[in-house]
């Protein structure tokens, strides 16, 4: 069964270099067996750490059930996740209040831990308590969705568990769709926490305690994960590949060369200008989806001087040189957010979506010089080093275009440690990032990424009018209003200009045309349940 999105306040809802293939004793074949290539690393198997790299949160996903996850739609060659239909993994249902703050979670009977042990009440209870509680990446991402306190989560028998909001919120059920809200078998985690670690934090980093699709039988950090399938599976049906292998291989030319010569089956990280060449060559098949809950964009710092002057960025916003940028940078593989013909009010509540924004130099320089720099400025535009292959040709030609109006650019590109920890810190007047929202629900990308004093709100921006509307968006149940509020919200962002929206990037997954059923998923990362060879 799966529940939508309108269905979440309706009282009564109810959820309804090659490695070797052949090392283990139970020696799959190639056929049963996938190979993903990445040029990043599995860092830790608990992917509520902090410091954990998103190949870390795409192994958890198929290691760790939740109680419910978000379904998937059919999109162009592939799949998306749904954002709006959810499905059970744990809970065989879930009934929601009238007042929707309070949710019954009806446990599968049959599901088991990977060492046999029973799916229980008291185990949901204890993972979900670990999540608003430890410091850890999950107690800030579920607080989003209003769940801040373990009293808020109660055993009522063995099989079924209640967890109740104090206001109807939005993202309640969907943030324990997301991949931080594992579901531990507590007992094992207990055997194994201690006086100063009750959560088993540190033993949970290079052990697993799931009840997910799949067991890690190898684990070397940095290099390469093995999974095997768990036959005995019940959070959906079996998946296709017995055995899984994430190899950690940098250089992104042999990744794409071991796919197309067929020794690996998927790849999602190859460089953006070597991807129309690998597929013309006709080997391999793409798999392109823009990514529509992440987006890039240059951010100002709106907190201090020269960008807390709002005629200054809407010079630089009419002075970039969009068309340019999205050519140069991303072989225009992705989806435009500038370029919009409206004014005033969007013609949508979503976002992102294309701003009124387009390159007129005249009305730059006018600009400038309301802004009081008829001389122009000078200033600095950051990116990091991990973003090189795109940032660099956007900032070269941002460089070149802002100094037609007389803005001097010096370019630094610094290490992504130093940037994340000038970013955090207010310090950084002008860069440029790409970020994504799990949630991608327009007050949410609001909350997240333009209000409050967070490492996400990149521009630093401080609007009254913002805070109120994201505020008042967040549990607003009319859907009539809710619109109004998002399109308000838009306005604004379009108006005073803290961000440049640019696109949203694709994600590229190349593998041979005998893989099928990828799916883009929310945290950008592989599902390996949805994928099988033909």
């Amino acid at each position: 069964m799966q529940l939508t999105r309108r269905d979440l306040f309706v009282g009564g809802a109810t959820l309804a270099t090659a490695a070797s293939f052949g090392t283990s004793a139970e020696a799959q074949t190639r056929a049963e067996t996938l190979r993903q290539v990445t040029g990043n690393s599995v860092n830790t198997l608990d992917p509520t750490m902090p410091g954990s790299t998103r190949e870390a949160f795409g192994i958890s996903v198929n290691v760790y059930d939740r109680l419910v996850s978000f379904g998937r739609k059919r999109s162009g060659s592939g799949w998306i996740f749904d954002p709006d239909t959810i499905t059970g993994e744990l809970a065989e249902r879930v009934v929601t209040s009238a007042d929707g703050m309070t949710f019954t979670f009806h446990l599968k009977r049959d599901a088991r831990f990977h060492d046999g042990t029973p799916v229980t009440a008291e185990d949901v209870k204890w993972s979900l308590d670990r999540h608003v509680s430890a410091r850890s990446l999950a107690s800030a991402q579920v607080q989003t969705g209003g769940w801040t306190r373990p009293d808020q989560f109660k055993i009522i028998d063995e099989y079924t568990v209640e967890a109740k909001v104090e206001r109807p919120d939005r993202l309640a059920l969907p943030n324990l769709c997301t991949l931080y809200c594992i579901v531990i078998n507590s007992k094992l985690a207990k055997r194994h926490a201690t006086a100063d670690d009750p959560w088993a934090q540190e033993w949970m980093k290079t052990n697993t305690a799931g009840s997910g699709a799949y067991t890690v039988e190898t684990f070397r950090p940095g290099e390469q994960v093995i999974l095997r399938r768990n036959d005995a599976w019940k959070g959906g049906p079996l998946p296709f590949f017995r055995r899984v292998i994430c190899q950690t291989i940098p250089e992104a030319a042999t990744r794409a060369s071991l796919i197309e010569r067929g020794d690996a089956d998927l790849s999602i990280d190859l460089q953006a200008s070597d991807i129309p060449t690998l597929v013309n060559r006709g080997r391999v098949k793409l798999v392109s989806t823009p990514q529509f809950n992440a987006f890039t964009m240059v951010a100002f710092n709106t907190r201090v001087a020269p960008f807390d002057n709002l005629k200054l960025r809407q010079a630089i916003a009419a002075a970039m040189p969009y068309q340019d940028i999205f050519k140069a940078a991303l072989f225009e593989r992705g989806a435009e957010l500038f370029g919009a013909s409206w004014q005033g009010t969007p013609p949508e509540s979503k976002f992102p979506q294309p701003l009124p924004l387009r390159t007129d130099i005249a009305r730059a320089r006018a600009l400038l010089a309301e802004a009081g720099y008829p001389n122009g400025l000078d200033t600095t535009f950051s990116f990091n080093v991990g973003s090189a292959t795109v940032s660099e040709p956007m900032a070269a030609l941002l460089k070149e275009s802002l100094g037609r109006i007389g803005i001097r650019v010096e370019i630094q590109k610094l290490p992504d440690a130093q940037i994340s920890t000038l970013i955090t810190e207010k310090k950084v007047p002008f860069l440029t990032e790409t970020s994504i929202a799990w949630l991608p629900s327009t007050d949410y990308f609001f909350r997240n990424f333009f209000t409050g004093d967070q490492r996400w709100n990149y521009s630093s921006w401080n609007n009254a009018e913002i805070n109120a509307l994201t505020a008042q968006a967040r549990y607003e149940q009319n859907a009539a209003e809710y619109d109004r509020l998002c399109k308000r919200m838009i306005s604004i962002l379009a108006e005073e200009v803290p961000v440049i929206m640019l696109w949203q990037p694709n994600q590229d997954a190349v593998m041979p045309p005998t893989v099928d059923g990828y799916t883009y998923q929310y945290h950008r990362q592989v599902d390996y349940r949805d994928l099988r060879r033909a």
